[in-house]
């Protein structure tokens, strides 16, 4: 998928999240609760898109640095941030302006499960952060493929396209499918400790309305896992 896929339908991107089930009430705030206490620390977004989880950092005293590969997000995430943020358009598939370990914390939140390749991005991030920093990591769970598509090989780092609607406008999205064992082998490959892996429950206080049929009481459902990760 090209760098600026997402320039075709920035804007409905951008309205969906702050509303839909998926972003507004499920990754963000589970990244915000594994963040914890960010005031003052130095926080690099990977993949901030039109930038609500900048702003939500940033509004917990984080000293906030954004990029996406999409000018068009980068251009939206400026228009809500304003210039006082530092907002770029770069790539996580070549080498990042940013200095050796400069941040204290990093998101890649819904951005590696887009990419074939993880060991030159998170080489990179690992290069950015200082020893004993954090990275969040929010991939597509790795049981969601061979539960939906039961008679693809789960152990195969595999491509598919699925359709997804966003604000009445349809992109076709291209996904990279791992499984678990190969996740954990490129974060050690990269120099990166396991702390936590969370399959997190949905904020409770999302409407009714935007669940999952038949969830009935359940309070979590399939859809992302979390890592946080240590740099070691």
């Amino acid at each position: 998928m090209r760098a600026d896929h997402y320039d075709g339908f920035a804007e409905a991107y951008a309205r969906e999240n702050e509303t839909g089930l998926f972003n507004a009430h499920y990754a963000r705030p589970a990244v915000l609760d594994l963040v914890g206490d960010v005031s003052g620390r130095r926080v690099l977004d990977a993949g901030c898109g039109s930038g609500p989880l900048v702003a939500d950092l940033a509004g917990r005293g984080a000293q906030v640095t954004g990029f996406d590969a999409s000018p068009a997000m980068v251009r939206i995430a400026k228009e809500r941030l304003g210039p006082d943020v530092p907002l770029l358009v770069a790539d996580l598939t070549a080498p990042l302006p940013f200095a050796t370990g400069e941040f204290d914390d990093a998101v890649a939140a819904l951005v590696l499960h887009y990419l074939e390749d993880w060991s030159g991005p998170l080489a990179e991030l690992r290069r950015v952060l200082r020893p004993g920093g954090r990275l969040v990591v929010v991939v597509n769970h790795p049981v969601i493929r061979p539960v939906v598509y039961p008679d693809e090989d789960y152990f195969a780092v595999t491509s598919y396209t699925e359709d997804y609607t966003f604000d009445g406008h349809t992109a076709q999205l291209t996904f990279f499918h791992r499984p678990l064992h190969a996740m954990t082998d490129a974060f050690a490959a990269a120099g990166f400790r396991i702390s936590t892996v969370s399959e997190p429950p949905f904020d409770p206080g999302t409407p009714r309305e935007l669940l999952p049929d038949g969830i009935g009481d359940r309070t979590s459902f399939l859809c992302f896992l979390f890592f946080v990760l240590e740099a070691v």
